[in-house]
């Protein structure tokens, strides 16, 4: 066993497992997925400690405990299509694309999304698709999704995004006000989104969720 899978093994029974998640196929997943491939090579070591991980150009890894979460509250089905948006070098594309049909993730950067598609394609995973845009804009083309999840937090999520969920859909983001934030999980219905929260958890908020900003004299 070499030292990363064994790390992942205790990721999974320490960060995972103890957080309530008890999905074999998310288990199965996380376990599978070699979480250090999908990170800059200067921070491999770092891959698996239990917080939010860097990754270059304002983008993070989740940590393993926030991801997981998020993907039990949601119950992604294997015929489900998703969108990930702020995938960065492609991890959680790699572990949606395990529990789901087809993953269609967009990343912002577009070095980072051709390195994204690049290592997904090396590790054989062929049924996750990356594109480079704007996040809030989401990826229409292909809409409409079961699920969309972001990889990175929220202060309000665009309409544009809203309307690519089919009814009956679901969407995971984590919520943030000021330095406290929630994950949250939203089901989509004719009348609109309604969401309820899950667990507590931060992480920077991605380019074009924020809030736009008042000012008062």
């Amino acid at each position: 066993m070499s030292d990363f899978s064994s790390r992942r093994v205790m990721m999974v029974d320490t960060q995972v497992r103890p957080s309530d998640v008890t999905k074999f196929p998310i288990i199965d997943a996380m376990l599978s997925v070699p979480r250090e491939l999908y990170v800059p090579q200067d921070r491999r070591e770092a891959a698996y400690v239990g917080e939010n991980l860097d990754i270059g150009t304002d983008r993070v890894m989740l940590e393993a405990r926030t991801l997981a979460k998020i993907l039990d509250a949601l119950d992604i089905q294997p015929d489900e299509l998703v969108l990930d948006l702020g995938c960065g070098l492609g991890y959680s594309a790699a572990v949606l694309a395990r529990l789901a049909d087809t993953v269609v993730a967009v990343e912002e950067d577009p070095t980072l999304a051709a390195e994204a598609q690049r290592l997904l394609s090396e590790e054989g995973v062929d049924n996750a698709l990356v594109f480079a845009g704007p996040l809030a804009a989401g990826a229409a083309k292909h809409a409409p999704y079961d699920v969309v999840t972001l990889q990175g937090a929220v202060e309000t999520i665009p309409d544009a995004i809203l309307s690519q969920i089919k009814d009956g859909g679901r969407i995971g983001a984590v919520f943030m006000t000021g330095a406290l934030g929630t994950a949250m999980v939203g089901f989509k219905s004719a009348s609109g989104v309604s969401w309820r929260p899950v667990f507590n958890a931060t992480a920077p908020v991605l380019a074009g969720f924020r809030k736009a900003r008042s000012f008062t004299l």
